[in-house]
């Protein structure tokens, strides 16, 4: 007698969740410009309202179209921030993440690891916590490894702010923070290995990269002088 019971019960529920996924809509999501508005893929809800605050993730190859699979292990993670007039979710930029599997590559046996946390503030004033790690060949002592977190700290803050949000996050997703970094502590120690393997952006991110200057064009060369008809030279 039960199990007649129950067989009810278990098809009412099935029918009520089908109906609750064909009361859902599909929202287009798309990146903001500094990522040229491309599709970010699709979020389902019953109110355009209730997707707003969701975040999505996907790695750099994913966002750009690119099959090339070294920057795999980066992934960028984007919070919707409204709903566009044409129905298209817009998000911005919150930060990124590099994969565990990757980060533990890194650290290999008998090589010294640096983490730090630094907040940084851009020429723009967007705020953005870095996350850096560092890897040493061999083992770092402890006043070396001060040495260096010191020196990691100061790069950091003077490359934000000689750079907008913009032009900062670009740097880092592209991994020129990275070779910034390398440089900058290479009279201390010339490390193995150095990635920002996590940020958080705390505001928004300018919407795209400053036009570059336009160039001068060039100076159209001067007129040959004209030459008298019959012989060479200009007239007396």
């Amino acid at each position: 007698m039960a199990d007649k019971d129950e067989a009810p019960k278990k098809t009412t529920l099935a029918r009520t969740v089908k109906d609750k996924w064909r009361s859902k809509h599909w929202f287009k999501v798309r990146a903001p410009g500094l990522f040229q508005h491309v599709d970010l893929g699709e979020t389902a809800a019953s109110e355009p309202e209730q997707i707003v605050g969701r975040t999505l993730e996907t790695t750099l190859p994913e966002l750009s179209g690119s099959a090339d699979a070294g920057k795999a292990h980066v992934k960028l993670r984007f919070r919707i921030e409204r709903l566009g007039g044409d129905g298209v979710a817009e998000a911005r930029f919150i930060g990124h993440d590099l994969t565990s599997d990757y980060v533990r590559r890194l650290a290999r046996r008998k090589r010294s690891k640096i983490d730090l946390s630094h907040l940084v503030t851009t020429k723009d004033g967007v705020e953005i916590v870095l996350k850096p790690v560092a890897v040493g060949e061999q083992r770092l002592q402890t006043r070396l490894r001060a040495e260096l977190r010191h020196r990691i700290v100061e790069v950091l803050t003077e490359e934000a702010k000689a750079r907008t949000s913009a032009e900062f996050v670009h740097e880092m997703i592209q991994g020129e923070l990275s070779k910034v970094l390398a440089h900058g502590v290479k009279s201390l120690y010339p490390l193995k290995k150095i990635e920002i393997r996590r940020s958080i952006v705390l505001g928004t991110v300018a919407d795209e990269l400053p036009s570059a200057p336009a160039e001068a064009a060039p100076e159209a060369p001067a007129p040959p002088e004209a030459v008298a008809e019959g012989g060479e030279g200009t007239a007396a």
